[in-house]
């Protein structure tokens, strides 16, 4: 039988934080490895236990879960963890700025507890969690603040093939319904998806979305 999956909690509504750790400790594949209530205690613990995924609220005292996100699992960590953000607000300027921070994805902390198992789940496994229509409109809402100031793309390492998937995938659209958009294989878009995340250096789709948006292709 395989390890559990390690879990740090790091909210500062304790009421909140009991019940989360109470749902992931029934499960027999999951464990929670510690919690806390502010970001500065998350990061300091994460370094301690190294857990398999952060379970990081956002608005904490002493540091934010943004900021903690980005010491956690930003561009230049040399072992990032896995940071899964719960919030209350679907459409916070915060979220977003939490997804381009290095969170591999992000739930309501209103969602069923079954989904919040299959976030941590999904995470643990390398994959990203995004709810497509969500993270179209939260990152088509914000991300025209943070285009080049020129207003013109940078130059983008795809070919026109790889630029059509990406777009799609900024659009929301999942393997399967790319696929069929381009008459392919899914085996096909799982390569496309690959080389393009490879080439920019991206960890996941969370991360092609935010991209796509900065560089102003799509909007």
């Amino acid at each position: 039988m395989s390890a559990p999956v390690r879990i740090l909690v790091c909210d500062d509504q304790i009421l909140i934080r009991t019940g989360l750790v109470t749902i992931i400790d029934a499960q027999p594949d999951l464990e929670v490895a510690g919690e806390c209530g502010d970001g500065q205690t998350a990061v300091d613990l994460a370094g301690q236990l190294r857990p398999d995924v952060v379970v990081m609220d956002i608005r904490m005292p002493v540091l934010d879960g943004i900021e903690a996100t980005r010491l956690l699992a930003g561009s230049g960590v040399p072992h990032p963890v896995k940071v899964l953000v719960v919030t209350t607000f679907n459409l916070d300027e915060y979220v977003y700025e939490a997804l381009r921070a290095g969170a591999s994805g992000f739930l309501l902390k209103d969602a069923p507890p079954d989904r919040l198992l299959h976030g941590i789940r999904t995470v643990a496994s390398g994959a990203a969690l995004l709810d497509p229509e969500v993270t179209r409109q939260l990152v088509g809402r914000y991300a025209a603040r943070i285009r080049p100031a020129e207003g013109t793309p940078h130059e983008v390492p795809l070919t026109p093939r790889e630029l059509q998937v990406l777009r799609l995938i900024a659009d929301g659209l999942s393997n399967s319904e790319i696929a069929v958009a381009l008459v392919i294989s899914q085996e096909t878009v799982k390569t496309f998806v690959s080389r393009i995340l490879t080439k920019l250096q991206l960890r996941d789709r969370v991360q092609a979305v935010v991209y796509a948006y900065r560089q102003g292709l799509v909007t």
